[in-house]
């Protein structure tokens, strides 16, 4: 993107990945600023790999040999690039690829490196490869913190209000929440920036639930500290509103909660339990590890590790083995009853 706001084009763009956030940050800039207004009517073209004849991107490849009729740049853009079936020629075009032409290729999904083409493709050193995959349940939170982060250095640079804090505890409920979708992601947390009072600038649990209507008391931050507390009422209380709710599918609802007990277990066992190692080895933030050191008060060793199985037999539970007939109810009801007795 830096080398696009400089002007700097790269002959073909291979934009690829199970997340289209950043893929189409690219292709977005390029359709919109790699031509001017008038020369877009004459040499710029957008395509749809189903119709393309034969679903062959020979056409495509032809027109790009071709020069500008406006005399400048050429811009080719093939949408749903994966729908193409014969690469022959795109192939044969690395070798001579035309200055004057900007190809993109916007293909959902991942090609195959192991074919000719696409492996080709990867390691041409004119070629700018962008596969951006799919975040992991887990990455999601640092994600957040990290765009915080990278909105107010934007911010900075252009001399524009007070840093945004983001409390910790609320990175957690909007992944949760918000699932691993960038898009939804960005979407979210422009709802909360634009959506402060004025001389606010920290997102906090109320903000949250004002703007994107996530409950600050019945989520699964507010379910771990009940645990963690030994709170059985709270614990109870908020499962059955997330039994009854289907924003909080219990399968997702889980996943936290394996992953809390699964970092516990760890804790037992380091030698260095000082909050600086612990938060470097856990990879969580440093205010999250006084949580560990009062779960380890409560929740042995032993105990943890009984918990991780709780949550494993749950989880095969939802997926329909050895359950023919209990509801979600039942099973947060259960769940918590045997991680706390």
């Amino acid at each position: 993107m830096n080398a696009l706001r400089s002007d700097q084009y790269a002959p073909v763009y291979v934009l690829c990945g199970e997340e289209p956030y950043y893929t189409d940050q690219v292709y977005d800039f390029v359709a919109s600023h790699a031509l001017d207004e008038m020369a877009r009517e004459f040499d710029q073209q957008v395509v749809y790999g189903r119709d393309l004849a034969g679903a062959d991107i020979a056409p495509i490849i032809g027109a790009a040999r071709g020069f500008a009729m406006m005399g400048g740049r050429k811009v080719l853009i093939v949408r749903e690039a994966q729908a193409v079936k014969k690469w022959d020629a795109f192939a044969a075009y690395l070798d001579n690829m035309m200055p004057q032409t900007v190809l993109v290729i916007c293909y959902n999904g991942k090609p195959d490196k192991r074919q000719g083409v696409w492996k080709k493709a990867a390691e041409h050193p004119q070629v700018m490869w962008l596969q951006s995959d799919k975040l992991r349940d887990y990455e999601v939170e640092r994600w957040i913190n990290a765009y915080i982060a990278d909105f107010n250095s934007n911010q900075a640079a252009l001399n524009r209000q007070s840093p945004i804090t983001i409390d910790p505890r609320v990175a957690p409920i909007l992944a949760d929440h918000l699932g691993t979708d960038l898009s939804a992601i960005v979407g979210a947390l422009y709802k909360l920036i634009d959506g402060r009072p004025e001389g606010v600038n920290t997102i906090d649990a109320a903000l949250v639930e004002r703007n994107i209507g996530i409950s600050k008391d019945y989520n699964i931050m507010e379910l771990q500290s009940a645990l963690i507390q030994g709170d059985v009422v709270k614990a109870n209380t908020i499962t059955r509103y997330f039994a009854s709710s289907k924003d909080h599918p219990m399968i997702r609802e889980m996943a936290p909660l394996f992953t809390f007990f699964s970092n516990l277990l760890m804790y037992h066992y380091m030698p260095d339990k000082s909050k600086a190692n612990v938060a470097k080895e856990l990879g969580i933030n440093p205010y999250f590890v006084r949580d560990y050191e009062t779960a380890a008060r409560r929740y042995p060793a032993g105990k943890t590790f009984l918990i991780i199985g709780y949550l494993r037999e749950t989880d095969a539970r939802l997926k329909g083995i050895n359950n023919p007939s209990a509801k979600d109810a039942d099973l947060w009801k259960e769940l918590i009853y045997r991680i706390m007795h």
